[in-house]
């Protein structure tokens, strides 16, 4: 599954963490950190998020 980076904040969308697929997210979903729509994230590759998550 994929994971979706919000380029404002950094929020990590992860599919399979949520249960839900970021195509059937609405279109009104926001990210619940900066608050900014879908338009504002960018599909990362799985060697990125795992970089990230070492780091946190």
């Amino acid at each position: 599954m994929a994971k979706y980076e919000c380029m404002v904040c950094g929020y990590i969308y992860d599919e399979e963490k949520e249960g839900t697929k970021w195509e059937d997210l609405p279109d009104d979903w926001k990210c619940p950190e900066c608050f900014v729509g879908k338009d504002q994230f960018q599909k990362v590759e799985e060697e990125k998020t795992e970089e990230k998550s070492e780091s946190k």
